[in-house]
């Protein structure tokens, strides 16, 4: 089969399309014959060797995946040839830790992409406990966009986050893969969203997304913006996927009370709060990662409800997978971008 693999960390160009041995469904696993594959941050990060060197080269990247089932392992069942499947893009690999609240904080959960070979290919072998059948009448690009932004969003505004009805709620970086679900998803159970961009193309989109206030950062100061648009009180969650120097402006424009979740460093993995400001305003931070079968399964009810659209930006063919991560990193992507095996 053909991948797009990198045999070295550094830049985009590490990233080559070449055969290599198409895999076998495994006793419990079945074989996916990937129809479009997600690109992410994560993966521009991992590529570039910034998060981990503990990679065993040459590898093959990628979470996210739309395809059919092209073979069953022994023992599976409920998976027929041809059936059109989603992967979930991150699972414990020992199946002790099945059951593990949450799931992604259980000790064999892994990404997809990072332990094991991922979707930046023809074929891919995953359990088939963590394989669900395609329930949106969506393109294979579009659904390939769904599951990492998908999960990680539902698990970070609905579970941790606890958004409700009449709550107002920043999201950063609202033209970002995640953000552009979690606006959506935010809007959808009744909140008031604020959220920050840096580009004229990016405030049509969080727009179109139903943002209800917009924050040029380039102009504009988003704490202040945000605490005036709130009547003075700030936001009751904020979901900050940037890290570094923002965090502490993320902290300032909540609530007293208020809540900030925390899951991802776009602009540094090391940041800095003034301590007795937090804790005498009573306010809470929490971390997060990504969602567990059922957050993955409500998420994808609502897509195929037409609660949540996918936001596509570019489809890249396998073969031009470095293209595709030179857009991802350098932050031109408005939505997600997918590589589409033709």
């Amino acid at each position: 089969m053909k991948a797009a693999l990198f045999r070295e960390f550094g830049p985009a160009s590490v990233l080559k399309l070449e055969d290599v041995r198409t895999p076998q469904a495994q006793a419990g696993n079945v074989l996916i014959k990937v129809l479009a594959s997600g690109v992410n941050r994560l993966e521009v990060f991992l590529r570039q060797g910034t998060i981990t060197r503990d990679i065993a080269l040459p590898h093959v990247l990628g979470s996210d995946a739309c395809g059919v089932i092209a073979d069953v392992g022994p023992g599976v069942t409920g998976f027929a040839t041809g059936d059109r499947v989603i992967p979930m893009p991150g699972y414990p690999l020992d199946e002790r830790d099945d059951g593990a609240s949450p799931l992604s904080a259980a000790p064999s959960y892994a990404i997809g992409g990072i332990l094991r070979w991922g979707t930046y290919a023809e074929y891919v072998e995953v359990p088939a406990r963590w394989v669900v059948k395609d329930p949106t009448d969506l393109t294979p690009a579009q659904v390939a966009t769904l599951p990492m932004v998908l999960v990680t969003g539902v698990r970070a505004v609905r579970t941790v986050g606890q958004v409700r009805a009449g709550d107002h709620v920043l999201i950063q970086a609202g033209a970002a893969g995640t953000s552009t679900f979690s606006i959506q998803l935010a809007k959808s159970l009744g909140a008031r969203v604020a959220t920050t961009v840096d580009s004229d193309a990016k405030i049509e989109l969080v727009k179109r997304l139903g943002a209800d206030l917009v924050v040029d950062v380039r102009r504009d100061d988003f704490v202040k913006q945000v605490i005036d648009w709130s009547h003075g009180r700030g936001a009751d969650v904020t979901i900050d996927n940037l890290g570094g120097a923002v965090l502490q402006r993320s902290i300032d424009a909540t609530r007293v009370g208020g809540t900030v979740v925390t899951m991802g460093f776009v602009t540094g993995n090391e940041a800095t709060f003034k301590v007795r400001e937090f804790f005498f305003a009573h306010k809470t931070l929490r971390g997060t990662l990504m969602g567990d079968l059922e957050e993955f399964k409500w998420g994808l009810a609502q897509v195929a409800q037409g609660r949540i659209k996918p936001v596509l930006d570019r489809a890249f063919a396998l073969a031009d997978a470095a293209a595709a991560h030179e857009l991802v990193g350098a932050n031109g992507a408005l939505g997600n971008v997918v590589l589409v095996n033709e």
